[in-house]
């Protein structure tokens, strides 16, 4: 009886141990299996990220270079406006030496035309008085 029952537990320790190395065995392939999905996961969390990341860095650019454009368009208008007011004073004051050179012109020649004028009344009265006297 003794025998059977050592024979029995000798059976039961087998099969325990069986079902432990089967059990183990599952054991290891989940873990595997699990590891296996992690890893798979982590990779596509990974590229999820890095494309997430990317995303905002282009985004940023974008932002930087729209940023950078309005700032060079700003400075062209100020540098145009700044142009336009130099050119605008530089056509008054232009004008108004031409204006002076011809007021001058015009004086010299008003000048002229009343020297000529006295002249030619002077001519003139001696002549008159010239005449005058022959008679």
């Amino acid at each position: 009886h003794e025998r059977e029952h050592d024979r029995e537990i000798s059976e039961l320790a087998a099969k325990h141990s069986e079902e432990m190395e089967k059990l183990r065995a599952e054991l290891k392939e989940e873990q595997r299996h699990l590891l296996h999905e992690l890893r798979q996961q982590m990779k596509a969390t990974h590229r999820a990220e890095h494309e997430q990341a990317q995303l905002q860095s282009q985004t940023l650019h974008s932002l930087e270079l729209e940023a950078l454009r309005l700032t060079l368009n700003n400075m062209h208008t100020s540098q145009l406006e700044l142009t336009q007011s130099n050119l605008r004073k530089e056509k008054e004051t232009a004008l108004m030496e031409l204006r002076e050179m011809l007021n001058d012109k015009r004086a010299q020649e008003v000048a002229i035309l009343q020297s000529r004028h006295q002249l030619e009344w002077e001519k003139s009265r001696e002549q008159y008085l010239k005449e005058k006297e022959d008679l």
